[in-house]
């Protein structure tokens, strides 16, 4: 099978054709840089039609929250001092369109974040299987622990990519639909605008680094499977199974060991003084979920074959 066999049918040049098309010119065994891999594989989850659709509807989020509220809002309590959900957002955004941005982030971690982090967590490795390139991925010196890093990476490239998106939507919309001024915390103290903005950029880290576990997850699903569109359903079908096991009362004892349970911490940054218990006790639990699922799915990826 010549190189060009490995082209995927997105017409992006995965990794493993850069590697093939490279040893069939300069009959070269030597690994590809791991830096290279990298730039190959952020290339292959942006330029997909899929992931900027993906986006396109993330940014879309805001504007539909935004127009909602300016237009059709019912002027309910606008006061501080709530438990830091998402209601507590949007009943400031009126008073600040910087609110937009928290609202906006709280609206779409529970689902519309988690949805396109696992379309592209679960086609990561579970693609390359179905499309035919995933052998030359692994009979290549590159090793399969770096193949494995290049794609975690390339997930939680989009992680970060998929919150900023919500987030600067937010805020050019917030901007335009809403006043902006000193901004009002949860606890009733006021800071101006400048420092408000560097807690936006926070909470969105913040918001991205909760989505570490569930990248995670999914990697190790698309491990299990050369069905992409399979490992994809399972890894969002964990998000909304854990969000039921959430919801239920009688478990709560189960609830701080869920990837999910802390995933609203971040409305600790927008408080005087910032509490930083929940969200690090949100971190360790991503950083668990993390070391466990990665461990998981390096044994799969080092022990079975999965090229057939």
């Amino acid at each position: 099978m010549s190189p060009t066999d490995a082209l995927p049918k997105t017409g992006v040049l995965s990794p493993a054709f850069r590697y093939s098309a490279d040893k069939e010119a300069f009959g070269s065994e030597r690994p590809p840089r791991l830096r290279g891999l990298t730039r190959s594989e952020l290339r292959l989850v942006f330029l997909r039609p899929r992931t900027a659709a993906m986006l396109g509807f993330l940014a879309f989020v805001p504007v539909m929250l935004g127009v909602a509220l300016r237009y059709f809002h019912d002027g309910g309590s606008s006061g501080g001092g709530g438990g830091g959900g998402s209601m507590d957002f949007v009943n400031q955004v009126t008073g600040n369109g910087l609110f937009l941005v928290f609202a906006s982030l709280a609206a779409a971690l529970p689902f519309f974040l988690p949805m396109t982090v696992g379309v592209v967590a679960g086609d990561s490795i579970a693609g390359e299987a179905h499309a035919g390139t995933l052998r030359y991925l692994l009979v290549a010196p590159a090793g399969r622990t770096r193949l494995l890093l290049v794609k975690f990476a390339g997930v939680l490239a989009f992680c970060l990519a998929a919150t900023l998106t919500v987030a600067v939507s937010a805020l050019v919309v917030g901007a335009a639909l809403f006043p902006m001024g000193d901004v009002p915390l949860l606890t009733g103290d006021t800071i101006s605008m400048g420092e408000a903005s560097w807690r936006a950029l926070l909470i969105a880290l913040c918001v991205a680094a909760s989505l570490v576990g569930l990248a995670a997850i999914g990697l190790f699903v698309s491990t299990l499977t050369t069905v992409p569109v399979a490992a994809m359903a399972t890894t969002v079908g964990v998000v909304i199974v854990t969000a039921i096991l959430t919801g239920i009362p009688q478990l709560s004892a189960i609830h701080p060991w869920l990837f999910t349970d802390g995933w609203m911490s971040f409305g600790d940054l927008l408080r005087s003084p910032i509490p930083t218990d929940e969200i690090i006790r949100n971190l360790g639990v991503q950083t668990a979920y993390t070391a466990i699922f990665g461990a998981a799915a390096w044994a799969r990826m080092t022990e079975r074959d999965i090229t057939t």
